[in-house]
């Protein structure tokens, strides 16, 4: 007798193949059945009308922190996520020492907050994902060892380049993070310390992550005025390296760059038809997030939170940080001028800076009738650098050109933390199903579910997920395709997803009949020599 039978589903499997019509049975953790007259099972879910698809994979996630102390995770599961990507943009919890994860902790506040009585018990990435899976977690979490802790522990957190044993000590740690089960690489070049890394360093790290089965995911140098130098930057290295390549969050935003996502795709498409390894994820938003510390300019960020909080107090080095912020253009703010009016407050880690929430820096210097530049180095002080921001500065067009690129993945980008955090963290899978996909018509269902699942799943080489077919893991979305859309916005950005009746994390229902269950029967996935586990 089977443990769970969904019964007359609309089965999109994740191959991008056309829809059919069958019975899924379900025994333990694993899809034991595929077709009719299936036999009894101890419960059976009436599929009719629905669609049932593999477990969506967000490519791009940064709930390193809040799966431990939120490990329900409603965002993920009412929108039918079943796996994460997480240790993005090269910064994280995981390896550390006692100094370095002292310094990442206040630098990432605004990302995940940073709980004084939370207990940081690991140091290795081995020791994070057995942590993952003592404490249990919804979602199944995929771990990419970030270039800033290697940078932090080879070198520390100030600028410039480093030298050939520090290049090779960060080799060394990497590689124990690799072998611990660490899915590839990330890095975050508009954020310190891994901003200061040369070409020649990101080249030697991308050897050890291709040797070891690994991919390398970078946030690159810009996503402004030099977003195209960035992503070429980024190619020739892949090329070079032979490292598999996936570009984080591969928007086209600001000013320089609207209606140039034609040029982006012949650069990948040129790339792939040379026999480079290269994806990419994106979010179905024009707006991006990230601390308000991150559009400083590098120099004034190095060294740590409390060497930049100092440079916010000399006179001399703010004059040089106006200059770069409104005049010559700031590379923390990817290469243009911080427009004042596109940058709104989501999060704040004082009480006493929460008005400010939900509002753009100009609006809140035109209400206090000051000048924009000190509002926000007044709130940087205040916050401590904790502050959470939105940037308004994408363009549709760029975003569904993107979209629909065969290399292409979802990944939310999602910040959990924050009085209005973006929508895309609650959002995401909804939308791409809903809006994009049924309502514009952009792609098919069947090829936007390969976007979201089968496609990532080749790209993380995850063994037994990703797809519906017997002997796979039973990580499953059953929703109504005709009901199914995003329901965060954003002055509502934690509403749950509408559609989604039941999501299943190995074999376990996490949402029944379209409400959470707080089931916890997530893991950590390994990467090992047949793939990731």
């Amino acid at each position: 007798m089977h443990d769970i039978l969904i019964r007359g589903a609309s089965v999109v499997d994740g191959t991008e193949t056309p829809r059919y019509t069958a019975d899924v049975a379900i025994t333990g953790d694993t899809i034991t059945a595929i077709g009719t007259d299936l036999g009894a099972a101890h419960r059976t879910i009436d599929a009719d009308g629905l669609a049932l698809s593999p477990g969506f994979i967000d490519m791009h996630a940064h709930s390193d922190l809040q799966v431990f102390l939120n490990p329900e995770h409603p965002s993920r599961i009412t929108q039918g996520v079943t796996c994460e990507v997480i240790g993005q943009d090269g910064l994280s919890y995981a390896p550390v020492s006692d100094e370095t994860l002292s310094v990442v902790r206040r630098q990432i506040a605004g990302w995940n907050t940073n709980p004084d009585d939370f207990d940081f018990s690991w140091r290795t990435v081995g020791e994070y994902l057995d942590e993952i899976d003592a404490r249990r977690t919804a979602t199944n979490l995929a771990y990419l060892v970030p270039h800033g802790l290697l940078r932090g522990l080879a070198r520390g957190f100030d600028d410039g380049g480093a030298t050939p044993e520090q290049v090779a000590r960060m080799q060394e740690i990497l590689a124990q993070g690799l072998r611990e089960g660490a899915v590839g690489l990330s890095t975050g070049l508009t954020y310190t310390p891994a901003m200061y890394a040369d070409d020649a360093e990101l080249a030697a790290l991308m050897r050890t992550t291709g040797e070891l089965g690994g991919y390398f995911s970078p946030h690159h140098r810009s996503y402004g005025a030099g977003a195209m130098e960035a992503y070429r930057e980024m190619i020739d290295l892949s090329r070079r390296t032979g490292c598999p390549l996936h570009l984080a969050h591969a928007t086209l935003n600001f000013g320089p760059n609207k209606g140039r996502a034609p040029e982006l795709l012949d650069l990948l498409d040129e790339a792939v038809a040379a026999g480079a390894d290269i994806s990419l994820d994106t979010y179905p938003y024009l707006p991006g997030a990230t601390t308000l510390a991150a559009i400083l300019p590098s120099w004034a960020a190095s060294g740590g939170a409390d060497a930049t909080l100092d440079r916010l107090r000399d006179p001399a080095a703010l004059d040089r940080i106006r200059e770069h912020l409104e005049h010559t253009g700031s590379d923390g703010c990817h290469g243009v001028i911080a427009e004042w009016n596109t940058i709104e407050i989501s999060g704040v880690g004082s009480d006493a800076l929460v008005p400010y929430v939900g509002r753009t820096i100009a609006q809140i210097a035109a209400a206090e009738d000051r000048d924009p530049f000190d509002v926000c180095i007044g709130i940087l002080l205040d916050d401590r650098l904790a502050t959470g921001i939105l940037q308004h500065v994408g363009h549709e067009e760029n975003v569904r050109a993107i979209m629909r690129h065969p290399r292409h993945t979802g990944g939310s980008d999602g910040l959990l933390v924050g009085g209005k955090p973006h929508p895309r963290a609650w959002g995401t899978f909804a939308r791409y199903l809903g809006h994009y996909s049924r309502d514009l018509g952009l792609m098919s269902l069947e090829e936007c579910v390969g976007h979201l699942t089968g496609r990532a799943a080749r790209r993380l080489r995850l063994v037994r997920r990703g797809f519906v077919r017997e002997g796979y893991a039973a990580d499953l979305a059953l929703f109504d395709p005709d009901a199914v859309i995003d329901r965060a916005t954003y002055d509502e950005p934690r509403t749950p997803a509408a559609g989604f009746t039941h999501v299943l994390v190995r074999g376990v229902p996490a949402l029944d009949d379209g409400h959470p269950t707080g089931a916890l029967a997530g893991g950590a996935l390994r990467l090992t020599e047949e793939g990731v586990l």
